[in-house]
Protein backbone atom coordinates (compact mmCIF):
# COMPACT_ATOMS: atom_id res chain seq x y z
CA UNK A 1 0.00 0.00 0.00
CA UNK A 2 1.23 3.27 -1.05
CA UNK A 3 0.53 6.23 1.04
CA UNK A 4 -0.57 9.52 -1.29
CA UNK A 5 -1.51 13.17 -0.73
CA UNK A 6 -4.23 13.93 2.46
CA UNK A 7 -4.30 10.31 3.80
CA UNK A 8 -5.40 8.87 0.50
CA UNK A 9 -3.68 5.43 -0.32
CA UNK A 10 -4.34 2.89 -3.29
CA UNK A 11 -4.31 -1.20 -3.02
CA UNK A 12 -2.92 -2.57 -6.31
CA UNK A 13 -3.13 -6.04 -5.02
CA UNK A 14 -7.24 -5.17 -5.34
CA UNK A 15 -6.42 -4.25 -9.24
CA UNK A 16 -4.82 -7.55 -9.65
CA UNK A 17 -7.78 -10.18 -10.15
CA UNK A 18 -9.38 -7.39 -12.73
CA UNK A 19 -6.18 -7.29 -14.62
CA UNK A 20 -5.76 -10.61 -15.00
CA UNK A 21 -9.42 -11.47 -15.67
CA UNK A 22 -9.12 -8.90 -18.43
CA UNK A 23 -6.15 -10.44 -19.62
CA UNK A 24 -7.79 -14.10 -19.74
CA UNK A 25 -10.91 -12.46 -21.54
CA UNK A 26 -8.68 -11.08 -24.28
CA UNK A 27 -6.66 -14.25 -24.30
CA UNK A 28 -9.20 -16.08 -24.94
CA UNK A 29 -10.79 -14.21 -28.00
CA UNK A 30 -7.90 -13.51 -29.41
CA UNK A 31 -7.41 -17.64 -29.46
CA UNK A 32 -10.57 -18.34 -30.44
CA UNK A 33 -11.45 -16.11 -33.39
CA UNK A 34 -7.23 -16.78 -34.74
CA UNK A 35 -8.51 -20.95 -34.72
CA UNK A 36 -12.24 -20.26 -36.26
CA UNK A 37 -10.77 -17.62 -38.55
CA UNK A 38 -7.64 -20.30 -39.99
CA UNK A 39 -9.99 -23.14 -40.19
CA UNK A 40 -13.10 -21.52 -41.06
CA UNK A 41 -11.54 -19.90 -44.19
CA UNK A 42 -9.86 -22.95 -44.83
CA UNK A 43 -12.52 -25.27 -45.39
CA UNK A 44 -14.84 -22.36 -46.87
CA UNK A 45 -12.71 -20.53 -49.36
CA UNK A 46 -11.86 -24.48 -50.59
CA UNK A 47 -15.15 -25.34 -51.10
CA UNK A 48 -16.91 -22.14 -52.81
CA UNK A 49 -13.78 -22.16 -54.90
CA UNK A 50 -14.11 -25.83 -56.26
CA UNK A 51 -18.15 -25.13 -56.27
CA UNK A 52 -18.02 -23.02 -58.33
CA UNK A 53 -14.98 -23.94 -60.82
CA UNK A 54 -16.84 -27.12 -61.06
CA UNK A 55 -19.78 -25.37 -62.47
CA UNK A 56 -17.49 -23.31 -64.74
CA UNK A 57 -17.90 -20.34 -63.17
CA UNK A 58 -16.27 -17.02 -64.70
CA UNK A 59 -13.43 -16.15 -63.06
CA UNK A 60 -14.40 -12.88 -61.83
CA UNK A 61 -17.39 -14.38 -59.93
CA UNK A 62 -15.35 -17.27 -58.65
CA UNK A 63 -12.92 -14.26 -57.21
CA UNK A 64 -15.98 -12.08 -55.70
CA UNK A 65 -17.52 -15.52 -54.07
CA UNK A 66 -14.35 -15.97 -52.32
CA UNK A 67 -13.21 -12.62 -51.32
CA UNK A 68 -17.20 -12.58 -50.23
CA UNK A 69 -16.85 -15.94 -47.75
CA UNK A 70 -13.33 -14.44 -46.44
CA UNK A 71 -15.44 -11.40 -45.30
CA UNK A 72 -18.42 -13.51 -43.38
CA UNK A 73 -15.53 -16.07 -42.13
CA UNK A 74 -14.02 -13.03 -40.47
CA UNK A 75 -17.52 -11.66 -38.71
CA UNK A 76 -18.42 -14.94 -38.00
CA UNK A 77 -15.22 -15.63 -36.34
CA UNK A 78 -15.62 -12.27 -34.34
CA UNK A 79 -18.92 -12.81 -33.13
CA UNK A 80 -17.73 -16.80 -31.99
CA UNK A 81 -14.71 -15.08 -29.78
CA UNK A 82 -16.90 -12.12 -28.69
CA UNK A 83 -19.51 -15.05 -27.00
CA UNK A 84 -16.57 -17.20 -25.66
CA UNK A 85 -14.73 -14.85 -24.16
CA UNK A 86 -17.90 -13.16 -22.70
CA UNK A 87 -18.66 -10.12 -24.57
CA UNK A 88 -22.10 -10.55 -24.75
CA UNK A 89 -23.19 -7.12 -24.01
CA UNK A 90 -20.64 -5.75 -26.34
CA UNK A 91 -21.09 -8.04 -29.22
CA UNK A 92 -25.26 -7.14 -28.88
CA UNK A 93 -24.24 -3.62 -28.49
CA UNK A 94 -22.71 -4.26 -31.92
CA UNK A 95 -24.97 -6.18 -33.88
CA UNK A 96 -27.51 -3.54 -32.90
CA UNK A 97 -25.72 -0.68 -34.08
CA UNK A 98 -24.44 -3.25 -37.08
CA UNK A 99 -27.77 -3.59 -37.88
CA UNK A 100 -28.90 0.08 -38.10
CA UNK A 101 -25.78 1.06 -39.72
CA UNK A 102 -26.36 -1.74 -42.68
CA UNK A 103 -30.12 -0.30 -43.15
CA UNK A 104 -28.08 2.81 -43.73
CA UNK A 105 -26.08 2.00 -46.17
CA UNK A 106 -28.43 -0.37 -48.26
CA UNK A 107 -31.08 2.79 -48.66
CA UNK A 108 -28.31 5.36 -49.17
CA UNK A 109 -26.16 2.40 -51.77
CA UNK A 110 -28.89 1.20 -53.54
CA UNK A 111 -28.05 1.83 -56.91
CA UNK A 112 -24.40 0.84 -56.50
CA UNK A 113 -25.97 -2.41 -54.76
CA UNK A 114 -28.40 -3.32 -57.78
CA UNK A 115 -25.73 -2.53 -60.57
CA UNK A 116 -23.48 -4.95 -58.21
CA UNK A 117 -26.05 -7.98 -58.51
CA UNK A 118 -26.68 -6.97 -62.19
CA UNK A 119 -23.07 -7.54 -62.35
CA UNK A 120 -23.24 -10.87 -60.98
CA UNK A 121 -25.82 -11.80 -63.49
CA UNK A 122 -24.36 -10.52 -66.50
CA UNK A 123 -21.25 -12.61 -65.79
CA UNK A 124 -22.33 -15.72 -65.24
CA UNK A 125 -25.53 -15.32 -67.46
CA UNK A 126 -23.06 -14.40 -69.97
CA UNK A 127 -25.24 -12.18 -72.82
CA UNK A 128 -22.28 -11.08 -73.79
CA UNK A 129 -18.74 -11.12 -73.46
CA UNK A 130 -14.84 -9.19 -73.68
CA UNK A 131 -14.92 -8.25 -77.37
CA UNK A 132 -18.36 -8.83 -78.61
CA UNK A 133 -20.48 -6.11 -80.64
CA UNK A 134 -23.27 -5.25 -78.76
CA UNK A 135 -26.53 -2.79 -79.09
CA UNK A 136 -28.54 -1.25 -76.32
CA UNK A 137 -31.23 1.58 -75.70
CA UNK A 138 -29.88 3.23 -79.05
CA UNK A 139 -26.05 2.73 -78.77
CA UNK A 140 -23.81 0.34 -79.62
CA UNK A 141 -20.01 -0.71 -78.77
CA UNK A 142 -17.47 -3.44 -78.68
CA UNK A 143 -17.15 -4.93 -74.75
CA UNK A 144 -13.79 -4.24 -73.53
CA UNK A 145 -14.37 -5.01 -70.03
CA UNK A 146 -17.07 -6.37 -67.64
CA UNK A 147 -16.46 -5.05 -63.83
CA UNK A 148 -18.60 -6.16 -60.98
CA UNK A 149 -20.24 -2.82 -61.20
CA UNK A 150 -20.02 -1.70 -64.70
CA UNK A 151 -19.13 -2.79 -68.15
CA UNK A 152 -16.53 -0.41 -70.61
CA UNK A 153 -17.03 -0.55 -74.17
CA UNK A 154 -14.94 0.98 -77.15
CA UNK A 155 -17.41 2.90 -79.75
CA UNK A 156 -16.83 2.82 -83.30
CA UNK A 157 -15.53 6.18 -82.83
CA UNK A 158 -12.90 5.36 -80.81
CA UNK A 159 -15.18 6.35 -76.98
CA UNK A 160 -14.73 4.93 -74.00
CA UNK A 161 -18.28 4.27 -72.66
CA UNK A 162 -19.11 2.95 -68.94
CA UNK A 163 -22.13 1.55 -68.73
CA UNK A 164 -23.94 1.06 -65.47
CA UNK A 165 -24.61 -2.74 -65.21
CA UNK A 166 -28.12 -2.29 -64.13
CA UNK A 167 -28.41 -0.67 -66.99
CA UNK A 168 -27.14 -3.39 -69.79
CA UNK A 169 -29.59 -6.04 -67.48
CA UNK A 170 -32.61 -4.39 -67.80
CA UNK A 171 -32.14 -3.28 -71.89
CA UNK A 172 -33.34 -5.46 -74.31
CA UNK A 173 -29.39 -6.21 -75.25
CA UNK A 174 -28.75 -7.36 -79.26
CA UNK A 175 -25.54 -9.03 -79.89
CA UNK A 176 -24.34 -8.98 -83.05
CA UNK A 177 -21.32 -11.53 -83.08
CA UNK A 178 -22.88 -14.17 -81.10
CA UNK A 179 -23.78 -16.45 -83.73
CA UNK A 180 -21.61 -18.04 -86.66
CA UNK A 181 -23.91 -16.01 -89.56
CA UNK A 182 -25.29 -12.91 -90.03
CA UNK A 183 -27.75 -11.07 -92.72
CA UNK A 184 -26.60 -8.03 -94.47
CA UNK A 185 -29.91 -6.34 -95.94
CA UNK A 186 -29.40 -3.56 -98.34
CA UNK A 187 -32.60 -2.49 -100.10
CA UNK A 188 -32.49 -1.60 -103.57
CA UNK A 189 -35.29 0.69 -105.41
CA UNK A 190 -35.35 0.04 -109.37
CA UNK A 191 -38.71 1.62 -111.58
CA UNK A 192 -41.56 0.43 -112.64
CA UNK A 193 -41.18 -0.02 -115.71
CA UNK A 194 -37.35 -2.47 -115.27
CA UNK A 195 -36.83 -5.38 -115.40
CA UNK A 196 -37.36 -7.02 -112.15
CA UNK A 197 -35.13 -10.63 -113.03
CA UNK A 198 -32.27 -8.49 -114.20
CA UNK A 199 -31.73 -6.12 -111.17
CA UNK A 200 -32.18 -9.35 -109.30
CA UNK A 201 -29.38 -11.12 -110.94
CA UNK A 202 -27.36 -8.58 -110.95
CA UNK A 203 -27.46 -7.87 -106.94
CA UNK A 204 -26.90 -11.54 -106.32
CA UNK A 205 -23.77 -11.49 -108.74
CA UNK A 206 -22.14 -8.46 -106.96
CA UNK A 207 -22.98 -10.07 -103.48
CA UNK A 208 -21.50 -13.03 -103.91
CA UNK A 209 -17.91 -11.46 -105.58
CA UNK A 210 -17.46 -9.95 -101.96
CA UNK A 211 -14.77 -11.01 -99.86
CA UNK A 212 -16.30 -12.75 -96.65
CA UNK A 213 -19.43 -13.34 -98.22
CA UNK A 214 -20.72 -16.82 -97.57
CA UNK A 215 -21.95 -19.25 -100.05
CA UNK A 216 -24.66 -20.83 -97.90
CA UNK A 217 -27.09 -19.52 -97.15
CA UNK A 218 -26.67 -18.25 -101.29
CA UNK A 219 -27.33 -14.21 -101.95
CA UNK A 220 -30.79 -13.24 -102.79
CA UNK A 221 -33.11 -10.48 -103.56
CA UNK A 222 -36.54 -10.79 -103.04
CA UNK A 223 -39.07 -8.17 -103.90
CA UNK A 224 -39.83 -7.05 -100.75
CA UNK A 225 -42.06 -3.40 -101.37
CA UNK A 226 -43.96 -1.52 -104.03
CA UNK A 227 -42.81 1.91 -103.05
CA UNK A 228 -44.85 4.93 -104.10
CA UNK A 229 -41.94 5.78 -106.79
CA UNK A 230 -40.04 1.95 -106.79
CA UNK A 231 -40.17 -1.90 -106.66
CA UNK A 232 -37.49 -2.17 -103.98
CA UNK A 233 -35.68 -5.19 -103.83
CA UNK A 234 -33.88 -6.45 -100.56
CA UNK A 235 -29.86 -7.36 -101.29
CA UNK A 236 -29.32 -9.99 -98.75
CA UNK A 237 -26.14 -11.83 -98.31
CA UNK A 238 -24.73 -13.73 -95.04
CA UNK A 239 -21.30 -13.24 -93.31
CA UNK A 240 -19.32 -14.67 -90.61
CA UNK A 241 -19.01 -11.75 -88.05
CA UNK A 242 -15.93 -12.87 -86.05
CA UNK A 243 -14.03 -13.06 -89.56
CA UNK A 244 -15.96 -10.80 -91.53
CA UNK A 245 -16.90 -7.20 -90.66
CA UNK A 246 -20.64 -6.04 -91.07
CA UNK A 247 -19.92 -2.21 -91.64
CA UNK A 248 -17.44 -3.30 -94.59
CA UNK A 249 -19.15 -5.80 -95.96
CA UNK A 250 -22.03 -3.75 -96.43
CA UNK A 251 -20.05 -0.90 -97.79
CA UNK A 252 -18.77 -2.55 -100.61
CA UNK A 253 -22.19 -4.45 -101.30
CA UNK A 254 -24.32 -0.75 -101.52
CA UNK A 255 -21.39 0.17 -103.93
CA UNK A 256 -20.74 -2.42 -106.07
CA UNK A 257 -24.42 -2.82 -107.06
CA UNK A 258 -24.86 1.16 -107.41
CA UNK A 259 -21.70 0.90 -109.72
CA UNK A 260 -22.92 -2.36 -111.61
CA UNK A 261 -26.77 -0.88 -111.83
CA UNK A 262 -25.03 2.48 -113.39
CA UNK A 263 -23.27 0.25 -115.83
CA UNK A 264 -26.32 -1.63 -117.17
CA UNK A 265 -28.33 1.43 -116.94
CA UNK A 266 -30.76 0.71 -114.72
CA UNK A 267 -32.87 3.64 -113.51
CA UNK A 268 -32.67 4.05 -109.32
CA UNK A 269 -35.49 6.50 -109.13
CA UNK A 270 -35.73 9.09 -105.90
CA UNK A 271 -38.86 10.24 -104.67
CA UNK A 272 -40.99 12.63 -106.41
CA UNK A 273 -44.79 14.33 -106.20
CA UNK A 274 -46.71 15.53 -109.27
CA UNK A 275 -48.99 18.11 -109.35
CA UNK A 276 -51.80 18.43 -111.65
CA UNK A 277 -54.66 20.83 -112.10
CA UNK A 278 -54.87 24.49 -113.03
CA UNK A 279 -54.01 28.02 -111.21
CA UNK A 280 -56.91 30.49 -111.20
CA UNK A 281 -55.63 34.39 -110.61
CA UNK A 282 -58.52 36.48 -109.73
CA UNK A 283 -58.42 40.84 -108.70
CA UNK A 284 -55.28 40.79 -111.75
CA UNK A 285 -56.40 45.16 -112.17
CA UNK A 286 -55.68 45.75 -108.20
CA UNK A 287 -52.34 43.84 -108.67
CA UNK A 288 -51.48 45.51 -110.98
CA UNK A 289 -52.52 49.01 -109.16
CA UNK A 290 -51.22 47.94 -106.32
CA UNK A 291 -47.41 47.31 -108.02
CA UNK A 292 -47.62 50.37 -110.50
CA UNK A 293 -48.21 52.70 -106.97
Amino acid sequence: MLPLQQGISIDFQQFVPILLSAVTTTVIFIIVFLVVYRVGRSVMVRSVKNGLERRSFDDTLVGYAVSMTVLVTAVFAVALAATVAGFGTVLAAFATFGGALTLAVGFAARDLIANFVAGVFIIKDEPFTVGDWIEWDGNDGVVQEIQMRVTKLDTFDNQRVTVPNGDLANAVVVNNVANDRRRVSVGVGIAYDEDIDQARNAIVEEGARIDGVLEDPEPTAPVTELGDSAVVLSGRIWIDPSESSYGDIRAQFVERVKQRFDAEGFDIPYPNTELSGDIKVTNVSNVEKATQS
